[in-house]
């Protein structure tokens, strides 16, 4: 029930949004009408989502799940795609920045600094 709210509250404030932006006017009924479609939308989508989960033998809904989803929207899709690579990106990011710290933090070398002590071994021994 309050899910349900949050998504009318949310219509009505996008409903605001055009009506400021398109100076047209939405009544009360209109904006419960789309509000009730689009909760009813969400939860078409989210059994989609647990549907195609489970197809491939999983338990949880990936980004793969989502794209499938958002297939027949081209605009959707890019957008999904975009967002789902930045973050693979940041999350990538992320993971080297905690192996450099949990690594300096044991002192350890991460593989440029071995490689540049075992050249700087190299060199003494030859010398």
């Amino acid at each position: 029930q309050r899910l349900k709210a949050a998504v009318h509250y949310t219509v009505g404030c996008l409903c605001e949004e055009v009506e400021e932006d398109k100076d047209v006017q939405f009544s009360k009924q209109s904006i419960a009408a789309i509000s009730e479609i689009t909760f009813r939308q969400c939860e078409i989508f989210a059994k989609d989502l647990e549907m195609f989960a489970r197809h491939a033998k999983r338990t949880t809904v990936n980004t793969e799940d989502v794209k499938l989803l958002a297939r027949r929207s081209n605009s959707l899709l890019k957008y999904i795609t975009q967002k789902s690579e930045e973050l693979a990106s940041s999350n990538m990011e992320q993971k080297e920045k905690k192996k450099k710290k949990s690594s300096a933090a044991k002192g350890e070398r991460t593989p440029g600094e071995q490689e540049a002590a075992v050249t700087e071994n190299e060199d003494s021994n030859t010398a």
